[in-house]
């Protein structure tokens, strides 16, 4: 995957993926396979520990989706989005900023993620 905005809407479909497998194999699509994820709440290594901690969200926050809030900005082999999840073609209820490395095979390699809203009691 060359177009960084491409490989940035897959990683979202992996996060709104509620169907294991699937959600597996486009795992298996975007990220090296000793990936690293870390945002406030989780750091896990590994397309396991992130399939878990999708699985988790997606507990916790059913029905919502992610989304992309704004343009995907990108060099070299980084890029930085914000996201969005709520409630399809609503106020979103979390807001996020993640920056991802690319490896060289151009799956993610690294993720470091900051929550700027985050709803009451999560």
């Amino acid at each position: 995957m060359s177009d960084m905005n491409e490989l940035v809407q897959r990683y979202l479909a992996a996060w709104n993926e509620t169907d294991a497998a699937a959600r597996q194999a486009v795992l298996a699509e975007v990220f090296a396979e000793d990936a690293v994820y870390t945002d406030p709440l989780v750091s896990v290594q590994g397309r396991d520990g992130l399939d878990a901690t999708i699985a988790a969200v997606q507990g916790q926050f059913g029905g919502l989706v992610f989304s992309l809030g704004g343009a995907v900005d990108a060099h070299h082999d980084i890029a930085r989005f914000t996201w969005h999840l709520g409630p399809e073609g609503a106020e979103p209820v979390a807001i996020g900023f993640d920056v991802a490395v690319i490896g060289e095979d151009g799956r993610i390699s690294q993720v470091l993620g900051f929550l700027d809203k985050v709803p009451t009691g999560a």
